[in-house]
């Protein structure tokens, strides 16, 4: 029975960080923009400003800065076919590729051209960008290679 209700929780736990966003801490994107304007943090903060994004920042809305990517459905779907190409691997993002591709067709060209940037970025889609908010943006671009 204890180990029933052992597997359980872990199971629960399993299926909570599969549908969770993994956010950070409640880092106010006005304490972003506190930070040195080359920094990832500012960068960071100054797009969700912009964006008008009240939620606090993600991973995800790292790596759109980090590849200038924007918030419409076509370069969200472009974002998506750039992490396969950089080897992320989950089912939120083939189903997005999926559904994305269906809605788009037209933009394939564009989704190629994002997938093959990803693939020639060193990988980088795994890191946890909150620990590098005092980065310089150039220098993280530089390092793994991201255009």
């Amino acid at each position: 029975m204890r180990t029933e209700s052992r597997n359980f929780r872990t199971t629960q736990n399993r299926m909570r960080d599969f549908f969770s966003n993994k956010r950070w801490t409640d880092k106010a994107k006005f304490e972003l923009l506190s930070l040195p304007e080359n920094t990832l943090g500012f960068a960071l903060g100054s797009f969700l400003v912009t964006q008008r994004i009240d939620a606090p920042p993600e991973n995800h809305d790292a790596v759109r800065v980090l590849t200038n990517t924007g918030t419409s459905t076509t370069a969200e779907i472009g974002l998506q076919y750039y992490l396969l190409g950089n080897g992320s691997r989950n089912p939120q993002l083939f189903l997005s590729l999926i559904v994305g591709t269906l809605l788009r067709p037209m933009q394939l060209d564009y989704f190629l051209t994002q997938y093959q940037k990803g693939k020639a970025a060193h990988y980088f889609h795994y890191l946890d960008f909150s620990a590098m908010l005092t980065v310089p943006v150039d220098t993280i671009r530089q390092t793994f290679k991201i255009s």
